[in-house]
């Protein structure tokens, strides 16, 4: 299993170094107050409207980082910071998870995609943890001269499980980059921000996209090292 610690340590610290350098540019962009004085619950509201989406309703819910749409619900939710700050940050923000809402409204074919993919990936995210451990000790538990990798069904079966959800990593990359290339093509186009505001919502929707790529890399290399147990690698 060395292998594998190696590859979650390196995951963990890409991740961090990203998630840190976002926290910072968020930090900075939120004191580049918009010159239009708009919220971001007011710049939500005119993206929908602009976008003649109707039904959408923009909400206020708790904590940092939690801002989201919801389809199920059609709503907007953004972070009490978001809801209320009248900065690039807050408006990139707002103007993104507005753009999850026009991907909606459109039919746009990945986010169809990875919401088709979630009853799967929940099943497999609670499950396939255990279902790994238990293949790795299964096939030990059965190697004979004759086979000497074991029993590999229980193994294999958490293989496609974490497949499952590396799947759902990558499908995640395209609706989250689509997204922000909408709210930056809305928030420039309409001049919601000046060119000097809209460095910062570029620059901010650029690092968020890149905390999904470290995400979908490393679940891909998770996936590789126990697609290689399963092939009789020995770690």
């Amino acid at each position: 299993m060395t292998g594998y610690y190696v590859i979650i340590g390196i995951s963990m610290l890409v991740s961090w170094l990203v998630s840190s350098r976002l926290k910072a540019k968020f930090e900075h962009y939120s004191q580049v107050h918009l010159r239009n004085g708009m919220s971001g619950k007011e710049v939500a509201e005119k993206m929908l409207k602009d976008n003649g989406i109707n039904d959408v309703k923009v909400i206020s819910v708790p904590g940092q980082l939690t801002d989201h749409y919801n389809p199920a619900n059609k709503t907007v939710n953004l972070s009490e910071g978001v809801y209320m700050q009248r900065n690039a940050a807050a408006a990139a923000v707002a103007a993104h998870e507005c753009g999850h809402a026009v991907q909606h409204a459109v039919g746009y074919s990945m986010l169809q995609l990875r919401s088709k993919l979630v009853p799967m990936v929940n099943i497999s995210s609670n499950l396939m943890q255990f279902v790994l451990i238990g293949g790795i000790v299964l096939m030990g538990a059965t190697r004979t001269i004759q086979n000497p990798n074991g029993n590999t069904t229980v193994l294999a079966i958490g293989v496609a499980m974490f497949a499952v959800t590396t799947l759902f990593a990558f499908v995640t990359l395209p609706v989250e980059y689509d997204a922000s290339n909408r709210a930056m093509k809305w928030l420039k186009d309409t001049g919601t921000v000046t060119s000097e505001e809209y460095v910062g919502v570029k620059d901010s929707l650029t690092w968020a996209a890149r905390t999904y790529v470290v995400a979908a890399l490393g679940s891909l290399a998770q996936l590789l090292y126990w697609a290689s147990l399963l092939m009789g690698r020995r770690d």
